[in-house]
């Protein structure tokens, strides 16, 4: 019980520190701002939404093949020969 009254202390203080150095009003204005800038974005459709995911899909499947491949090849050449 004391240690829940104890960090409910600090962060009382730390809050009213916050608010009286005016940080809490400077967040609040960040938060407004940056869901004002998120309303000015278009949001992909879901046919484009799955078309990307598959072209990305696809190169992380051939990524792979490729480093794994030459993994191996570097692996024969200095450990095999």
């Amino acid at each position: 019980m004391t240690k829940i009254l104890i960090w409910i202390v600090v962060v009382g203080v730390v809050f009213g520190l916050l608010w009286w150095q005016g940080q809490i009003q400077r967040i609040r204005d960040y938060v407004a701002q940056t869901r004002e800038e998120l309303r000015k974005c278009t949001w992909p459709s879901w046919d484009e939404l799955k078309g990307s995911t598959v072209v990305v899909l696809i190169s992380v499947v051939l990524l792979s093949v490729f480093t794994v491949g030459v993994d191996q090849l570097l692996f024969l050449i200095f450990f095999k020969l």
